[in-house]
Order: C-alpha cells, then structure tokens, then sequence
C-alpha cells in the first residue's frame, strides 16, 4: 500500500513539474524578405509570441494588438539614435501594422500614453 501512495504521489509531482515548463517562443518568421514580430499590449507591458533572440537588420513589420480596454500607443525607435521610427494609438481590441526597416542599431519600443519601459532590443546583427 505504501508503495501505491510513493508511486503516485511520484506520479502528481512528475505531472505537476511538466504542466509548470515554460513553452518557447517561436523563431520570428520572415516571408518574403519581411520578419514579423506579434506584440500584445496589456495594461503596463508587452507580451510577444516571438523569441526577440538572434534577429538580423531588415524589413520587420510589428503587429500590435491592444489587449486593454482603454486607449494605449505605440512607440517605435532606433535603439541607439532615438530616431522616430513609427508612432500611433490604439483604441481597445485594435490592432494595427507597422513596417520599418530594422539596423543593426537595434530598436527599442514602448507605450507613451500607459507609461510602460521601454523594451530595447540591441543585439540585430547583419544579414
């Protein structure tokens, strides 16, 4: 009997340490020469589906998507000039595309409108 009772509760804490892993983002996917990078804003952060890791200079269009049920924006530079590279709002539930071209200054993004970090991104290498 005692050996049923070690054997599951092996069993729960097996389960329980496998349900707990962390699922890996996914590569960002370039189709015709432009990468996509799905970024879901909440209220105060961001959340991507994309692994921000390895990425090469290039055409990148950013999805965002507002998450929130109030107004937020999008703010979108260079990580290393602060050059202005894209900058809107969002209503609630709205998603909007922005294609700019990515250095390998990196890129750095936040919300201007919910305060949130900005977000830099500074390890782009070249093609």
């Amino acid at each position: 009997m005692n050996q049923i009772k070690l054997f599951s509760l092996m069993g729960l804490l097996a389960l329980s340490f496998f349900s707990a892993w962390p699922v890996m983002a996914e590569q960002a996917r370039q189709v015709n020469g432009v990468t996509t990078i799905h970024l879901d804003q909440y209220g105060g952060y961001f959340e991507t589906k994309e692994t921000l890791g390895s990425l090469k200079a290039g055409t990148y269009e950013f999805v965002v998507t507002n998450k929130t049920n109030k107004l937020v924006g999008f703010q979108l530079q260079n990580n290393k000039t602060h050059a202005q590279l894209d900058k809107f709002p969002l209503e609630p539930n709205q998603s909007r595309v922005s294609r700019v071209e990515i250095t390998t200054d990196g890129f750095r993004f936040r919300c201007p409108i919910n305060p949130t970090p900005w977000y830099e991104i500074d390890h782009v290498k070249s093609q």
